[in-house]
Formats: structure tokens, C-alpha cells, sequence
């Protein structure tokens, strides 16, 4: 038995402390998992049951072991009895019943609780084990105590299980996490940023910096929190500023390979000559009025952040111009925008526009 919150006895897998709802980030893609997890874990014993089972599914790094962890740490906190499992240890704990021969002493402890969760369902294997965890799942099920199952696929798609076991998981809740959009990716971030300068009090991460973080990693939480420790990491060792090109280079490695052609230079100039009622040609041309340089160092920053091209591309792109008055329109912007609210504003707004679909 291991130890929870303020003392609480727990059975069953460690559970990891930073995993709560406090620190549960919400946003469009998880919001309906999240409230159905906090019915859940708000219940008392002898209410109805509302979602039984509970099922959660996500892709790696959304956030469905946090959602369902933060279920248990609610529930042990209010002295309820509650048990996490992991598929591995679900399955360690059944083999050892065997070679011990206390397999009836085990299931036994299982049905004992008032709310089961088992995480990673798809990697309970073996001819026996998926078997005898239908046997549980109908335990909990008709005696009226809840269940929460987490995995990273639908119930339907679980080949590992028989036909009757994902029969009895569909006839619950089933709910996805989804995709985190780019508010949620930006709030992950500034959550990571705040954590990381408690160890380091001068970490400092420019707006422009997140947000270009924020665009360029799209896959998962995981993945966020590895670019925050790069950036970390990068700062403490050069004691250089975090500028976009610091950025690029740091968390090259987790950057998802994109379609270069998501986003164009020619889309990118288009957009921002309409935006600030220039045209396309005053971007290209040598015209140095205030009303043409600003939107023109614009879109030169913009074509540097939403797509792969190179300085030099870039400079050829806008007229044959230097690789230099790029990397200075690029710096520019980035100072700008971390200083003109409504400058940021006006950016935030043409990425948007460049990268929804």
C-alpha cells in the first residue's frame, strides 16, 4: 500500500502528486472529458451513477492519464476508496495471484473499492488477463460502483479485449481528448515557463518566443514541456536572450514534419498587403515609406515563422534582398510585438488567418 495526499491509504499503481485538477489546463478540446471527470470524482457513496463506465481516450501527450489520475487524487483526498491501475500492473498483480495461488484473494480486493480506474487498457495482453479483467469490469459494473477506463483509441478499436468486454465499455460514456488548439498549447507553455523559473528565476521567454513555440510544435503536452526544458537548458548554458532564431534551433528535434506548402510566402504577402491596404508589389518593390517597410518587415517575420524557408529564400522572395535585412526584420518585430499590444494583436490575428483550415 503507498501513501496519497494528507496521508490517504491507497492500493494500486504510484500516482504522481503534480497530477491534479488544479493543475488540469482546459480548453476546447477537453473541456467535456474534464466536467465528466469532475462529476465523477465529486460523487459520494450511494449517489447514482451517472457515467459508468467512464471511458477516456487520447492520443499520447493530451492529457488522459493527468484527467484520470486527478479523479483518483480527489477521491483517496475525501477517504474514499479508490484504485488506480495501470495495465501493467493489473497484469503483474493477476500473475503473481497466480504463482501464489491467491488469485481469489486478488479479485476479491479489487471489487472491494468504490471506484476502479485502470489507464492504458490497450496494453492488457495474453489469453487470461483480458479475460479476467471482463470479469471485473462486470463485477463493478452490476453492483452499481464506478469504473473509469483510459486508453488511447475508442473502445470499439480495443482488438486486444473480446467482443463482450468492449460491448459493456461502449454501453458507457466514451469521450475523446482531443488535439490541443494553439490558446491551450500557449497556456501549457506559460504553465511549464512559471514551473521552470522556480528553479531558474531568470528564465525569461519572450512573448514572440512562445508564440512561436506554441505554433510550431502542434502534437502534444509532452512535447511542449521538452521545448520549455530545451529553452531552459539553452539559456543556462549560453546566457544568451531566447530570440525565435535561439528557438528554432533548440527544439528543431521535436517539430513534427509539416507540409512546407501549409502555409506560402505568396499567401503570407497577399494577406498582410491586404491587412495594411498596400499591394503585393509596394512589399517587393524598394519603396521605403513608413506605410510599406512595417507591413513588409511584417510579412518577412511572418514567412520566417510559418514556414520552413531559409533566410536567403526568404530575402529572394521579397524583391532579392539581402538574408541580413530579413534576420533585421524579423528582430525588429519580435521587439515591437513584445512592446505594442496592438502590434501583437495584428499578428496574432494573420497567423490565424494563415494557419486555420
Amino acid at each position: 500500500m503507498e501513501e496519497v495526499g494528507d496521508g490517504q491509504r491507497f492500493i494500486g499503481s504510484p500516482l504522481d502528486q503534480r497530477m491534479t485538477f488544479e493543475t488540469f489546463l482546459v480548453g476546447p478540446s477537453n473541456a467535456m472529458p474534464h466536467k465528466a471527470a469532475m462529476r465523477v470524482a465529486s460523487s459520494s457513496p450511494g449517489d447514482h451513477v451517472e457515467y459508468n463506465p467512464l471511458y477516456v481516450h487520447a492520443n499520447v501527450g493530451l492529457g488522459k492519464t493527468h484527467l484520470v489520475q486527478s479523479i483518483a487524487q480527489s477521491v483517496a483526498s475525501n477517504g474514499r476508496n479508490v484504485l488506480y491501475l495501470t495495465a501493467e500492473k493489473f497484469m503483474y498483480g493477476f500473475a503473481s495471484s497466480l504463482k501464489t495461488q491467491t488469485t481469489l484473494a486478488f479479485k476479491d480486493q479489487i471489487r472491494a473499492i468504490d471506484l476502479l480506474i485502470v489507464d492504458d487498457v490497450q496494453f492488457l495482453n495474453g489469453k487470461v488477463i483480458p479475460h479476467e479483467f471482463g470479469h471485473v469490469l462486470n463485477s463493478m459494473l452490476d453492483s452499481g460502483r464506478q469504473v473509469v477506463v483510459a486508453a488511447d483509441r475508442q473502445p470499439s478499436e480495443l482488438d486486444n479485449l473480446d467482443e463482450r468486454v468492449r460491448s459493456r465499455l461502449m454501453g458507457g460514456v466514451s469521450l475523446e481528448l482531443g488535439p490541443l488548439d494553439i490558446e491551450l498549447r500557449r497556456a501549457i507553455l506559460a504553465s511549464r515557463i512559471s514551473i521552470a523559473k522556480q528553479r531558474q528565476p531568470g528564465f525569461e521567454v519572450p512573448a514572440t518566443v512562445v508564440d512561436y513555440v506554441a505554433q510550431a510544435i502542434d502534437s502534444n503536452g509532452r512535447d511542449l514541456e521538452g521545448a520549455v526544458n530545451r529553452l531552459l537548458a539553452r539559456v543556462t548554458l549560453s546566457g544568451a536572450p531566447l530570440t525565435i532564431e535561439v528557438a528554432e534551433t533548440a527544439i528543431r528535434d521535436l517539430i513534427r514534419t509539416r507540409d512546407p506548402k501549409k502555409v506560402k510566402i505568396e499567401d503570407i504577402q497577399k494577406l498582410v498587403a491586404s491587412h495594411y491596404n498596400v499591394t503585393r508589389a509596394d512589399l517587393l518593390s524598394s519603396r521605403r515609406t513608413a506605410s510599406v517597410v512595417r507591413p513588409r518587415q511584417i510579412a518577412m517575420f511572418l514567412s520566417k515563422v510559418l514556414t520552413p524557408r531559409s533566410l536567403p529564400e526568404i530575402g529572394r522572395r521579397f524583391g532579392g534582398r539581402d538574408h541580413t535585412t530579413v534576420l533585421h526584420a524579423v528582430r525588429k518585430i519580435e521587439g515591437l510585438s513584445a512592446t505594442d499590444r496592438g502590434l501583437a494583436q495584428d499578428i496574432d490575428y494573420l497567423k490565424r488567418m494563415l494557419t486555420e483550415i
